[in-house]
């Protein structure tokens, strides 16, 4: 079985709660322990910068959210555990993927758009309080990504559109200057619960209604017991469907212990007895990461030597690759041999290209096309975008000889000869 390297990030913004363990801590650390998965976990630092203006917050936060990943249960002798800012590779290789990156492409990412949007909605200039961070923050998350060629990259729905940036800036990256980077792929998470908070919108730092993961025991009474419910009384049949009490319990609870409450709450349970449940379930599961956690956020040299021996990790492959790419875009020593390669503008205007692209029903496709734009390949469907993927990258390295392995895969619309010679162009040494 191949190795898979598997990327997380998570953004040094605030202070962690039980949103952010059952979404993202819990299960990225479970998925640390799987056999022929190579895992890269990042306190991602510059990204908080777009979003918060206070350096104590953006190092509290940091200590913070190191300190529960260790305590949950990562172990950075088995991953590369690193903090995004030590990598001084990662902005450098932002701005060489900067330069390949179309603006239009950033104009239609979701957090820039919904930005111009509300501005446009209250008469002010689009870009009104809109920062170039915000704006050129997918090619940082490209850059965090391309930069270890992560093969999948765990998101939630509303983050997919970042790994399709990350795929169409590699690729263009990959057209001018060789095969460099792997086309990630998007793990969706679609299992993972989205925790209501106090007042039962979905917990969040916006809406201030979070309960933090490692309250104090009292205050996680305390917070729990102030989550607001309905006015039914003791021995009045209560609803599980979007009870905030229910769905917290559920996140943490067996299916065995599920089915109790849901039974104790068709029997009128009263809402005090509830609550009390749900904080004695969430302080078994929590009470001995807590007492790790304390202990580590007491010794912050112990957490920084962590990141430290994980950013001497990363950097072991972040810093012949990124030698490597920048050989590739001519930043050479002057008194190397000069060499050419195929990422003239000349040849650029005559090369073939191939587009990546998903139709309506949910299949993966790529198609050829000569420097007019003329068909010369169409491929059938694929389940995945990274089959896909493989199967262009294998006719790049192997030119017109995998034509007859693929046949079942593939649908020639040109000539065999000109077919040939576009694939050549692929197969033409760099160098």
């Amino acid at each position: 079985m191949s190795t898979q390297r598997v990327l997380t990030g998570i953004t040094t913004s605030g202070t962690p709660h039980l949103g952010n363990y059952v979404g993202a801590v819990r299960p990225t650390v479970r998925a640390s322990r799987l056999a022929a998965v190579e895992s890269f976990y990042f306190l991602a630092d510059y990204h908080a910068l777009i979003k918060v203006g206070d350096p104590a917050r953006v190092q509290r936060s940091t200590l913070e959210i190191a300190a529960t990943w260790l305590a949950c249960g990562l172990n950075p002798e088995k991953v590369t555990f690193y903090r995004q800012s030590d990598i001084p590779e990662i902005p450098e290789l932002t701005w060489l993927l900067t330069c390949v990156t179309g603006k239009g492409l950033l104009n239609r990412a979701h957090a820039y758009k919904a930005s111009v949007d509300k501005n446009t909605a209250s008469g002010d200039e689009p870009d009104n309080g809109v920062t170039a961070g915000l704006f050129m923050y997918p090619v940082l998350m490209a850059a965090d990504i391309l930069m270890f060629n992560a093969h999948q990259v765990p998101v939630g729905r509303d983050q997919i559109q970042h790994i399709e940036m990350a795929r169409d800036i590699a690729s263009s990256f990959n057209h001018l200057y060789g095969e460099h980077f792997t086309l990630p792929e998007a793990a969706i998470e679609d299992h993972v619960a989205t925790l209501p908070g106090l007042d039962g919108r979905k917990m969040s730092k916006s809406y201030d209604n979070t309960i933090p993961l490692f309250a104090p025991k009292e205050q996680l009474r305390k917070l729990i017991m102030g989550i607001v419910t309905d006015s039914r009384t003791p021995g009045e049949p209560k609803d599980t469907q979007g009870s905030a009490l229910f769905q917290l319990y559920q996140a943490f609870a067996s299916a065995e212990e599920t089915a109790v409450l849901a039974k104790a709450y068709a029997d009128g349970i009263a809402w005090g007895d509830a609550k009390q449940l749900l904080f004695e379930r969430l302080d078994a599961e929590i009470a001995p990461m807590r007492t790790i956690y304390d202990e580590l956020i007491q010794d912050p040299g112990k957490i920084e030597r962590t990141l430290q021996a994980g950013a001497h990790k990363a950097r072991a492959i972040a810093t012949p690759f990124t030698a490597r790419l920048r050989h590739a875009v001519g930043l050479r020593p002057l008194d190397s041999r000069p060499t050419a390669t195929k990422a003239t503008k000349a040849s650029r205007a005559a090369a073939p290209s191939f587009k990546q692209y998903r139709e309506q029903d949910g299949q993966f496709y790529f198609k050829l096309l000569d420097a007019q734009g003329h068909l010369l390949l169409q491929s059938t469907g694929f389940a995945s975008p990274r089959e896909a993927a493989q199967t262009v990258t294998r006719l790049q390295q192997q030119g017109a000889g995998a034509i007859a392995e693929l046949q079942s895969q593939l649908i020639v619309a040109a000539d065999p000869q000109v077919l040939a010679q576009a694939l050549g162009w692929f197969s033409t040494p760099a160098d």
